[in-house]
This record gives structure tokens, C-alpha cells and sequence, in this order.
């Protein structure tokens, strides 16, 4: 029978995926965990098994009205993203912790990316995103059908 338990299938997902992503300290891991009323976020050299940088929305200067929505994510990319570039770290590789890549988990990146981190990402991003041009107006089709005289 099927694993139904949400946290052992996340907890395999996030292995599979530990066994792809891997930083150092050039490129550290921004690793990820959610949980419903709050939102972590890590720099990780994996090779030296050490925490470079961190923030959550449990801190005192970055908790708000609730920690555990989009605005709260984004302030956390936000400040993550900032205290990385003051650390002299420019790069890093996403781990998203076994969580689907939308909601908080893709605001917090977005906004990391906005402030700073992996800059070539944000530009490739808006060259593949072609302007939207406005829809040409159809043509009304005639009947095919021959009317009776």
C-alpha cells in the first residue's frame, strides 16, 4: 500500500533531491522549510556542513502580522538575499525542501532573486517572456451552408 503520510512523502522527495543539489562555499545551498505559521530559510556550505546564513519569520525584527502567508515569504527572501550579498555571497543553488515550486516557496526565491541573488537567473527569465502583443481581432466566418433560394 501507498505512503499516505504528507511528511515521510516530503521528507523522500527533499532526499532525492539532496542527492542533485549540492553547495559549497563559492555556491552554497538556500535551503527552505515551511511550516504553517512560519518560513525558514538557510545558506548551506555542504561542505563544511556549516550554516553561513540564516533568517525566519520567528526573529524579532522580521516577524509581521503572520508568518506563515506570501508577504511574509517575500520578506524573507528579501532579507536572506541581503545578508548573503553583505556576507560577499552572489550565487547560490536552490532547494526548495521537497515542497512544490509555487506559494511561499516561490515568492521566497523570487524576492531573494529580486534583491540580488543569482542576478543572470532574473534576466533570463525576462528575455524568455516575450511582450505581450495585443490579440488581432478574428475574422467573422461565413456559413458554409448553401441557403435555399
Amino acid at each position: 500500500m501507498a505512503n499516505t503520510n504528507r511528511a515521510e512523502i516530503r521528507t523522500a522527495i527533499h532526499q532525492r533531491i539532496r542527492h542533485k543539489v549540492k553547495g559549497n562555499g563559492e555556491k552554497p545551498r538556500l535551503a527552505i522549510y515551511r511550516s504553517l505559521n512560519h518560513i525558514y530559510a538557510q545558506l548551506i556550505d555542504d561542505h563544511k556542513g556549516q550554516t553561513l546564513v540564516s533568517a525566519s519569520t520567528t526573529e524579532k525584527e522580521l516577524r509581521g502580522a503572520g508568518g506563515g502567508n506570501l508577504e511574509a515569504a517575500r520578506r524573507i527572501g528579501q532579507a536572506i538575499a541581503e545578508r548573503a550579498l553583505a556576507k560577499g555571497i552572489e550565487q547560490v543553488v536552490f532547494d526548495r525542501g521537497g515542497y512544490l515550486y509555487h506559494g511561499r516557496v516561490k515568492a521566497l526565491t523570487d524576492a531573494a532573486r529580486a534583491a540580488g541573488l543569482n542576478k543572470h537567473e532574473v534576466k533570463a527569465e525576462a528575455e524568455e517572456q516575450p511582450a505581450e502583443a495585443a490579440p488581432e481581432p478574428k475574422e467573422e466566418k461565413k456559413s458554409r451552408k448553401k441557403s435555399k433560394e
